[in-house]
């Protein structure tokens, strides 16, 4: 059974809940540390799918591993591989797909709602929900690539999520667990500000277990959808 490529990009941006996900349903995994150094597969053919995490650099900026995981997503959707994108992840999606990567009108931090579109796709990767509160962390915020499905926005930020056939990129995170989140406060004194779209620290870690259940349940929804396209699936 091949595994699923993890690709992290900041040692506090690992998998998190989709890595607990993937152990759950025993679909095999393995982690690129790409900020450490670790170098970026080579061959989108040897793994089920490919998975993105986030990260506090841009797409756009001149790293040299940027093209490469761009190469290797068009590589997998070239081949059926299902990829999968949270936030930078989604971003670098979306560039590698002909989309394009710009200043969000807004910084967005901390819990916030985020609405369904009315549209087939949407639906189908939802299941009946209709409005869901994620976690963001971004100041940039992807176009939709050609093809490409819209099947998500926020108050803040159009384009939440997209789908292209089995591969789902998203702005928004779905795979936070209370360790991520504390772990991003810790260090977001840089980042938080007075402003609508950001929450401040004490409101991020509020009633988290309360929120992370109803999260979790969301990301078991998208994830179960997106693991039935690996080759290797079997329910």
């Amino acid at each position: 059974m091949k595994p699923v490529a993890i690709l992290r990009h900041s040692p506090e941006e690992g998998p998190g809940y989709f890595a607990t996900f993937l152990d759950r349903h025993a679909q095999p995994w393995k982690l690129f540390c790409i900020d450490a150094g670790e170098q970026v597969p080579l061959d989108a053919g040897d793994f089920s799918g490919l998975a993105f995490m986030g990260g506090p650099m841009s797409v756009n900026d001149p790293l040299p591993w940027v093209e490469e995981e761009c190469a290797l997503i068009r590589a997998a959707v070239a081949q059926h591989i299902p990829v999968l994108g949270h936030c930078l992840g989604g971003q670098l999606m979306a560039k590698a797909l002909g989309g394009a990567v710009t200043a969000n009108p807004v910084k967005e931090i901390g819990w916030g709602n985020v609405r369904v579109v009315d549209n087939l796709p949407a639906r189908e990767w939802f299941d009946g929900v209709e409005e869901f509160l994620a976690f963001h962390w971004h100041g940039e915020t992807f176009s939709l690539p050609p093809g490409a499905a819209h099947i998500l926005e926020s108050h803040h930020c159009a384009n939440q999520a997209f789908v292209l056939g089995p591969h789902l990129g998203m702005q928004c995170h779905v795979e936070m667990t209370q360790k991520l989140i504390e772990q991003w406060c810790a260090n977001a004194s840089e980042e938080v500000c007075a402003e609508p779209s950001v929450q401040q620290v004490e409101e991020m870690l509020a009633n988290m277990a309360k929120r992370l259940k109803a999260l979790n349940a969301v990301a078991d929804l998208l994830y179960k959808k997106w693991m039935a396209g690996l080759k290797n699936y079997c329910p």
